[in-house]
């Protein structure tokens, strides 16, 4: 029996599905395609951490976050500047603050 996937997976789950006698099909996607996969994924991962709970999720958000900035020309260390300079002007999520309502007229 054939089971359809479709979607993209980490590098070793060929060798990993061969490990256990069966066959599977896969490509290498374009840049292009590879980026929707990649967005796909990460919806797909961050569902399931929502769901579960679990940090062995989260960590696969975080890898598909690594692929994906790596993907668009950046580099970690880039990403991770572009992280603690939006950290030093907005601040981070330590004091748990949650913003109820803003009122414009003073």
């Amino acid at each position: 029996m054939v089971k359809i996937y479709n979607k993209l997976v980490r590098d070793n789950i060929p060798d990993i599905i061969a490990a256990d006698g069966k066959a599977c099909k896969t490509h290498v996607l374009s840049e292009t395609a590879y980026k929707s996969a990649l967005n796909s994924k990460l919806n797909e991962e961050l569902k399931e951490y929502q769901e579960e709970h679990d940090l062995h999720e989260l960590a696969d958000v975080q890898e598909i976050i690594n692929a994906i900035v790596v993907a668009n020309g950046l580099t970690l260390e880039q990403f991770d500047a572009m992280r603690e300079e939006k950290r030093k002007t907005n601040g981070g999520f330590e004091k748990r603050i949650f913003l109820e309502s803003v009122d414009d007229h003073k």
